[in-house]
């Protein structure tokens, strides 16, 4: 067989890998690449190969990096299936059409500048901006969902079978165990951590052949998760103390609806003050229904909630927001609260007009809930910046940003190295992807240094014949 990685190759984002087969081709993943803006849009508008030449695609979980790019895969001529957990696809099914709505809007505002230009200087010209996807490919796209129940063995092309195992990293996640050509190929997805609220904890890998596997924080350890509360709990007292909001820009599938938790169990708890939360972001709202909708995901304690008649995902001072009149009516606020909205790394949607408008106050806390791939907002806010562009304008950072590191959905190089044990004594090739290239240089040593096995870091388009 021949492996080609296509995406997240010595980088975090667009997760997308090419497995032939014979005459067959199968990918796993299909994610959007997130970064500088011209480089993702030429990176994900262009496939490095003729979609219509694919013939299944196999889908570890929703988030964006791994799915947002199947609505632009099937509208070039995919026209195969789609392989994934009926969680995931119920997750997929309003994020993809969150992405193609702002999609749409950014081409829309992209035109109405470029005419504006083009009226102030007269020769000037260039081609109208087309959004990537619609809202129609997006719902098309849907169409070739095919749903796997969790360790289903399934037939997903002549003679291919794949298996799916609990990754634990957010809602429907799996890792996937493929049987081809006499080999088992073991791709990890993305591995998640044990005691994350409310989802299972990762089960351990199976043996195999040939191991893709992630490594976004493969030179990073952890903090224990308990510590995530009493971090979360201090960080809200402290700004509610000073006047201030905590303006939190959250992953609308997995992180907000964790956060939400969170700070549920510490009202009860009696660890903070009642303040007003509002979850402001329409995909959130659609997600965490998506969430209600799958408890077969739940662990234990997530559970227990339904148990006592309770909704984990709801409590007195928490309001869910849809409508644009009352996200615009939060910037009156004038009293403590916290805003979870929307995208997670401060890249679009509203989180970008609520750090426009509280950043400037010192009283303010921006806080940081997950990984911030280079060259986003996010990531700039995370390295201190003092000054940073929104909407394309520079705005002053008084406010001051933390971050909780803990909730990471991703394993840490302990956990990775832990969670791979199993298939050490079988593993002949070992491929590291999805992380920064200095995360991947110190976990490959540290899976030499414990157990022998030379890990290989390919470039993107790099192909290997196994």
């Amino acid at each position: 067989m021949k492996l080609t990685f296509r995406g997240a190759a010595r980088t975090v984002t667009g997760s997308m890998h090419e497995i032939q087969t014979g005459h067959r081709r199968l990918l796993l993943d299909c994610g959007m690449y997130q970064g500088r803006r011209k480089e993702a849009a030429e990176r994900n508008r262009h496939f490095p190969f003729a979609p219509a030449e694919v013939d299944a695609l196999l889908l570890s979980h929703a988030h964006i990096d791994h799915s947002g790019n199947l609505p632009n895969l099937t509208s070039n001529g995919f026209g195969g299936p789609i392989f994934t957990t009926a969680a995931t696809r119920d997750l997929c099914a309003s994020m993809l059409a969150d992405s193609a709505f702002i999609q749409e809007k950014d081409a829309e505002f992209m035109n109405r500048r470029n005419s504006r230009r083009r009226r102030v200087i007269e020769e000037l010209t260039s081609e109208p901006v087309e959004p990537l996807y619609t809202i129609n490919d997006a719902k098309a796209a849907m169409e070739q969902f095919r749903d796997v129940d969790m360790h289903s063995r399934t037939e997903v092309l002549p003679g291919v079978f794949s298996t799916t195992h609990e990754a634990g990293h957010m809602l429907g996640s799996t890792f996937l165990e493929l049987e081809l050509e006499g080999k088992k190929l073991l791709f990890s997805g993305d591995i998640g951590r044990c005691c994350l609220p409310i989802i299972r904890d990762p089960e351990r890998a199976c043996a195999a052949d040939i191991l893709i596997m992630e490594s976004t924080y493969g030179d990073r350890l952890h903090q224990p998760m308990m510590h995530a509360k009493d971090k979360l709990a201090h960080i809200i007292n402290t700004t509610a103390r000073r006047g201030g909001k905590i303006i939190a820009p959250a992953f609308a599938v997995g992180r907000t609806q964790q956060i939400v938790l969170m700070i549920h169990e510490l009202i009860h708890e009696g660890k903070i003050s009642e303040i007003p939360v509002f979850v402001d972001s329409p995909l959130a709202v659609n997600v965490t229904e998506a969430f209600r909708k799958h408890t077969e995901c739940y662990d234990v304690e997530t559970n227990a909630f339904l148990d006592n008649g309770d909704d984990p995902f709801g409590f007195r001072r928490l309001r869910y927001i849809r409508d644009v009149e009352e996200s615009k009516a939060l910037n009156d606020v004038r009293v403590p609260c916290i805003i979870l909205s929307a995208s997670g790394m401060a890249e679009a949607g509203r989180v970008l007009h609520h750090l426009r408008n509280n950043v400037g106050d010192p009283r303010n806390t921006v806080l940081i809930t997950g990984f911030q791939a280079e060259n986003t907002l996010g990531r700039k806010l995370l390295d201190g910046e003092k000054e940073v562009n929104i909407f394309g304008e520079p705005v002053r950072v008084r406010a001051e940003v933390l971050k909780i590191n803990e909730l990471s959905g991703h394993a840490d190089q302990q956990e990775l190295l832990a969670w791979m044990e199993p298939l050490v004594k079988t593993v002949k090739h070992v491929f590291l992807v999805h992380g920064e290239y200095t995360q991947q240089q110190a976990l490959a040593a540290a899976m030499l240094e414990r157990y022998n096995i030379k890990a290989t870091i390919p470039e993107r388009g790099e192909s290997f014949t196994v």
